[in-house]
This record gives C-alpha cells, structure tokens and sequence, in this order.
C-alpha cells in the first residue's frame, strides 16, 4: 500500500532577504540568496555550497521569502531529491498566505524513471491548501493535477523547473522542454501572495539557483 504524501509546513522568516518595496512592480528579475535562510539554525535548513551552485537544504517544510510578493510570472529554479519512494517530495510554493494555505508544485523524484507505469504518471503535482490536497485531487480528478515529467531526469541529480503563473493557467516546464509537463487551472482565488521552497520529506531536498521573473 502506497504511503501518503508528507504535507508538513515551516514558516520561515529569515533577515537579509527582504527586498526592496516596489520591486515585483518594477518587473525585474529577483535573485534571492538563499544562503541567509540558513542563518537560522533553528529552522530545518542548511546551507549548500557546491561550487558554483549554491543553495540550501530544506526539511519538512516551506521557506517562504521575506518582502516578495508575487502574482503573475515566472519562477525559476534548481532542485535534487533523491530515487528512495516515497523519501522525496520538493518543489515551489506560490501565492502563499501562511505555512498552512498556499499554492504549491511539487516534484516526486522517485517516480521519474520507475518501471511502475502508475507512479510514472505521477511524477509532478499541483496542490492548493490547505482545500485541494493531492489525495483529494487524485480521488475526484485523477490525472488532471498530476503527470509524468518529460523529458526524464536524474532522480539523483539536479533537475530545473520552471513555473509560469499566468493566473488562472500555471505551466511547469522541466529541464529543456519546450513544452511544459504539466498545465493546470489554479484552484484558489487569490492573484497573489508569498513565494517559498517546500519539502515534504524528512530525507531533505536541494535548492540552488532561484530566480522570480514578475509578469
């Protein structure tokens, strides 16, 4: 019998991350540094350094990012878990309001290259909590919140995702794919909220590379 996804949230507030006010409405691209959330050490988070990609190592939770607000656009990042089942769950929370209620895609490494024909089907998912769960999606629309990725990556390497919101529309593109894995309708009405990393395993993931594009 398959476990059920972790869905187990920190709400991190970390200094040196806040951004100046006006910056999403100037539509440049954010690079936050990821290295200040590690700062905390009370958090699940520490800091990656593996020579030109640096970045952090996030447990059970999500790290939201101080002083960003965002609506439309893109969001674009680096990401590793790992090929253990059900020990890897990681991806990118948006338009977030606290550690319980947030839109959020997510990664299951483990299912990439699985002889499984099943789980293959489920190797990325969108959610919105703390409604739309992925069990109650699955249950009442099975298929449409989750696909299989292509092309397939590592499940032991880094993998690049990226996330267009384009309200009501989010596309999630993998790697060098022209053509995104996964397009769904978003599920919550709000236009806009916090950006933050997620994890939803005790094993950890990896994050490096961040970049928030506004419409």
């Amino acid at each position: 019998m398959q476990r059920r996804d972790f869905v187990i949230s920190t709400l991190v507030s970390a200094p040196g991350l806040s951004l100046p006010v006006g910056v999403a409405a100037q539509k440049k691209a954010v690079v936050p540094d990821l290295a200040a959330l590690a700062e905390n050490r009370s958090l699940n988070i520490s800091l990656l350094n593996e020579g030109a990609r640096k970045g952090i190592r996030l447990t059970n939770g999500v790290a939201y990012l101080p002083g960003v607000e965002f609506g439309n656009g893109t969001i674009e990042l680096e990401l590793r878990g790992k090929d253990v089942q059900q020990q890897s769950f990681l991806g990118v929370a948006f338009h977030g309001v606290d550690d319980k209620t947030m839109d959020l895609i997510y990664f299951r490494p483990f299912n990439f290259k699985t002889d499984d024909s099943a789980r293959r089907l489920r190797a990325v998912q969108y959610v919105s909590h703390p409604t739309y769960t992925w069990q109650k999606l699955r249950t009442e629309q099975p298929g449409k919140f989750e696909q299989p990725v292509n092309p397939v990556p590592d499940p032991n390497d880094w993998f690049r995702a990226r996330v267009v919101i384009a309200h009501l529309q989010v596309s999630i593109f993998v790697n060098d794919a022209k053509e995104p894995c996964l397009v769904v309708t978003q599920l919550s009405d709000r236009k806009k909220g916090l950006v933050g990393l997620w994890n939803g395993s005790a094993a950890g993931g990896d994050f490096a590379n961040l970049k928030i594009i506004p419409a």
